[in-house]
């Protein structure tokens, strides 16, 4: 069995990091979407792909069959995401068990978003309140796995300040984790910005950052009201010029000049969130060449 590769050790070699978001299809026909972009950007030699997972466990099965998938069918370094909520530390160990014994050696590591209809994260008896647990639980049982963690440019929606924010991060990577991905962002100028806070905070691990190709306004906006990031008015002028068939292709063409920017200016990489979908991450490949 192949057990794959610490991403860390990707940073490590100091190259361009290129990497894309899947998330568990809901029905057989998302499946067949999902693992046809998967074809689709394979050619694109992506360093890993990540996977998302459903709250309070939702997901659970979905998101290791797919990553079996992506893994075994498609070569992929495939990073699971991995939540706190619903699951007490035994089941969490379990879970980590079975991506261990399944050759996944990466784990994307949240605390995660609270259940449907609640306002607040509230752990269960026996379960784990922060992220920053959860690295401490996965380096402790499992050494050699890379794990990455959430950072939040603009600042997470439930902290009160970006102080406190930045504080919350360094206790992630203080606990063990190697890398850093970031929320969307439409400015650089936020990340460039959140790069510089982190140096100041002693946060040392690469962060890499994470882009969402926009395919409508209103999409867009949905996004930004969900992560508190901003719009910028730049962005949403261009995309209400156009009709609803050309937003996508504005979408793309920002985020082409948001990578160009982010790697000439010293970004280790970046983080598609490719919502399951392959013609603006293409695009956007193409755009850069090599």
């Amino acid at each position: 069995m192949d057990l794959g590769t610490s991403i860390s050790e990707f940073f490590g070699r100091k190259k361009t990091i290129f990497s894309l978001e899947f998330f568990p299809p809901k029905n057989e026909t998302g499946g067949e979407k999902m693992l046809n972009t998967a074809k689709l950007l394979k050619p694109y030699k992506p360093d890993f792909v990540s996977i998302t997972y459903g709250a309070g466990g939702g997901t659970r099965k979905t998101t290791l069959h797919y990553a079996r998938i992506l893994k075994q069918e498609f070569g992929f370094e495939v990073m699971p995401h991995l939540t706190c909520v619903g699951h007490t530390v035994k089941e969490l160990l379990e879970i980590l068990d079975e991506f261990s014994n399944e050759g996944f050696c990466n784990i994307m590591a949240l605390r995660g978003d609270p259940p449907k209809g609640e306002t607040s994260f509230k752990p269960i008896t026996g379960g784990l309140t922060y992220a920053s647990e959860l690295v401490s639980l996965i380096r402790k049982h499992y050494p050699h796995f890379g794990i990455g963690v959430a950072g939040y440019p603009e600042k997470h929606p439930e902290s009160l300040d970006k102080k406190s924010d930045l504080t919350h991060l360094k206790h992630k990577v203080d606990a063990g984790a190697d890398f850093i991905t970031t929320q969307l962002f439409f400015e650089n100028e936020a990340y460039f910005r959140f790069a510089n806070e982190c140096k100041k905070e002693k946060i040392s691990v690469p962060i890499l950052p994470g882009l969402l190709p926009v395919l409508s306004h209103g999409q867009v906006q949905r996004f930004c009201k969900m992560c508190e990031a901003s719009l910028p008015n730049e962005l949403e002028s261009k995309l209400l010029e156009v009709d609803e068939k050309s937003q996508p292709t504005v979408g793309t063409q920002w985020t082409n000049e948001q990578v160009k920017e982010l790697l000439q200016k010293g970004s280790p990489g970046f983080h598609l969130y490719a919502l399951n979908q392959a013609t603006a991450s293409l695009e956007i490949l193409r755009g850069l060449g090599n």
